[in-house]
C-alpha cells in the first residue's frame, strides 16, 4: 500500500445494489492500494444487508438514509418512488458531508460516483468540487446510451426485430442487443433509469473534456472505449475481486451472503463430481425471475441429465421458488440447489463446465476472468447487450433464443447447454476464447498492464491537483 500520510481523500458514491457495490469497493480497493482515502457511501437500505464491512486502513463508511432505511422491499414496481426518495435524501446528505469536511479543513478532493447516481454529479457541480463518474457496465452499452439520447436517436425509433443497426466503433446490433433503457419511456414506471442516464449523458457534456472510469479493460473493448468523440472512456477493470485475477485477495463473502446456506456443503459436493461436469446458474441478487422461466430452466437441466448447482433465493415471504417445479423430485437426484454461493469459488472449481447466468455486468466479468465459457440468458437493462457480446464479439458462450411468445422453452435451455457442455470442436473453440480472455484480463491488471497504468494516472492527477 502506497503512503497515506498525504491526506488525500476522496467520496465515493454508489447506487445501493450489489451490482453496483461490488464492483465500487473493489474500485475503492484499489484506490487505497495507491494512497488515496476512501469514504464509502451508499443508502441504508444496502448497509443493511452487508454482513461484515471489510477492514482496510483508509477505507471507511458514511451511509446515508434513503428514506426507506431496509423497509424497501426490492420489488422493481417500488423502484420509482424509492429512487425519488433516494435522491431527495441523498442530495442533502452529500451537500452536508461535503460541505462540512470543507469547513473542517479536510476537503474531499474528489467526488467519484456509479451509474443511475447523476445527482451526485449535480450536488458537487452546484459546491465546486471535481467529480468523476464511473460507469459500471461495459463500454459498448455507455455507447450505445449516448448515441440513442444524442445523434443518433433515430436509429432506434420503430425498429423491428430483425433490423441491424450500425453505430459507429460498435459491432452491429439488433433490437435484442440494445440494453432495456433504450426502448423504456421516461414517464413508464423505469422511467427513472432512463432519466439518470439523460442526466447523466447532459452533465457529461457540459463539462470540458468530459471522461468517464469504465469497468472494462482495453483488449476487451478497444473500439468502444475510443467510439465516442465527445468523451474520454478509460478502462480500469475489471473491477472485481482480486481472488479471480491473482489470488491474493482473500474470498469476499460480505455483501448479501446468507451464511445458513454455506453449511449446505456445495464445495464439499463439487468436490465429488467429475472435471467440467456441473452446469452453474445463477441469476444475480435482483433479478425476478418468472415461474415459468424457473420451470422452463429446471425441465432444460432434467432433459440434460447433467449435475447442476443452482442458486435460487428465497422469495420476500420466505418461500422457496424450487418447491413449485414440477420436477423438483428429479432435480434434487441430479444436482444441488442452494440459496447463495462464494462465486469466486465456484467459478474457479475444476468441476464446473458451464455458467447459465442472466450476463449482468459482474457475472459476465467473473465468468471470463475464469475462463469459463457461458450460456446467456439475459432479462434486462445491460443484460442484452452483454449477452451479444459474449457470443458474437469474445466468442466465449452462446445465448438461449426466446419463443414468438417471449419464452425460453426447455428445448432450448437444453441445446444451448449441450453446445457449451459436450466435447467437440464448438466446445474447443469456447474454450480457447474463454482462456485467452481469462489470460487478458489477468494481464491488464498486473503493474504494467493497461487498467493499472490507466487508473494509476488518475490517482496522479488527484495527488497533483491538492
Amino acid at each position: 500500500m502506497e503512503n497515506l500520510k498525504n491526506d488525500c481523500h476522496v467520496l465515493l458514491v454508489t447506487f445501493p445494489g450489489q451490482g453496483h457495490i461490488n464492483p465500487s469497493l473493489q474500485f475503492a480497493k484499489k484506490l487505497v492500494n495507491l494512497g488515496i482515502k476512501v469514504t464509502f457511501s451508499t443508502s441504508l437500505t444496502a448497509f443493511n444487508r452487508i454482513y461484515k464491512l471489510p477492514n482496510i486502513e483508509g477505507l471507511s463508511f458514511t451511509p446515508f438514509s434513503d428514506g426507506y432505511d431496509g423497509k424497501f422491499e426490492g420489488s422493481l414496481d417500488q423502484f420509482e418512488s424509492f429512487y425519488s426518495s433516494l435522491v431527495s435524501h441523498g442530495s442533502e446528505f452529500m451537500t452536508q458531508i461535503i460541505e462540512s469536511r470543507a469547513v473542517e479543513g479536510r476537503p474531499f478532493k474528489r467526488v467519484i460516483y456509479t451509474t443511475l447516481m447523476a445527482w451526485v454529479g449535480i450536488v458537487a457541480r452546484g459546491i465546486n468540487v471535481p467529480s468523476t463518474f464511473f460507469w459500471i457496465q461495459p463500454a459498448t452499452v455507455m455507447d450505445i446510451y449516448y448515441y440513442c439520447f444524442t445523434d443518433y436517436a433515430d436509429c432506434f425509433k420503430n425498429c423491428s426485430e430483425d433490423q441491424v443497426v450500425d453505430l459507429p466503433g460498435l459491432p452491429r446490433l439488433s433490437p435484442r442487443d440494445f440494453p432495456s433503457f433504450v426502448f423504456t419511456d421516461v414517464n413508464s414506471k423505469y422511467g427513472w433509469g432512463v432519466k439518470s442516464i439523460i442526466d447523466q449523458i447532459e452533465l457529461l457534456n457540459s463539462e470540458e473534456n468530459p471522461r468517464v472510469l469504465v469497468n472494462t479493460f482495453d483488449d476487451l473493448e478497444f473500439d468502444a472505449l475510443r467510439a465516442l468523440k465527445n468523451l474520454t472512456m478509460v478502462g480500469i477493470g475489471p473491477s472485481i475481486p482480486s481472488a479471480f485475477l491473482d489470488g491474493n485477495d482473500p474470498l469476499d463473502k460480505s455483501f448479501g451472503a446468507d451464511l445458513s446456506s454455506s453449511s449446505e456443503n456445495y464445495m464439499d459436493w463439487l468436490d465429488t463430481m467429475t472435471k467440467e461436469s456441473v452446469i452453474y446458474i445463477a441469476f444475480g441478487s435482483y433479478s425476478e425471475i418468472s415461474s415459468q422461466l424457473l420451470e422452463e430452466i429446471g425441465q432444460g437441466l432434467v432433459k440434460c441429465g447433467r449435475p447442476f448447482l443452482w442458486v435460487i433465493r428465497e422469495e420476500k415471504e420466505g418461500s422457496h421458488p424450487e418447491e413449485k417445479l414440477t420436477c423438483k423430485e428429479e432435480l434434487e437426484k441430479q444436482g444441488k440447489i442452494v440459496r447463495w454461493c462464494s462465486q469466486v469459488e465456484v467459478l474457479q472449481h475444476p468441476s464446473l463446465g458451464c455458467f447459465l447466468t442472466h450476463c449482468g455486468w459482474n457475472s459476465t466479468l467473473e465468468s471470463l476472468s475464469s475462463g469459463m465459457p457461458i450460456v446467456a440468458c439475459p432479462l434486462w437493462t445491460d443484460q442484452g447487450c452483454n449477452a451479444k457480446l459474449v457470443q458474437d464479439v469474445w466468442k466465449i458462450g452462446v445465448r438461449v433464443n426466446a419463443s414468438k411468445e417471449g419464452v425460453v422453452e426447455r428445448d432450448e435451455f437444453k441445446k444451448c447447454i449441450e453446445i457449451v457442455m459436450e466435447d467437440g470442436e464448438k466446445r474447443d473453440e469456447l474454450k480457447i476464447n474463454a482462456k485467452k480472455w481469462k489470460d487478458l484480463a489477468k494481464e491488464a491488471t498486473k503493474e504494467n498492464g493497461s487498467s493499472n497504468v490507466n487508473l494509476k494516472a488518475y490517482v496522479n492527477e488527484i495527488l497533483l491537483s491538492q
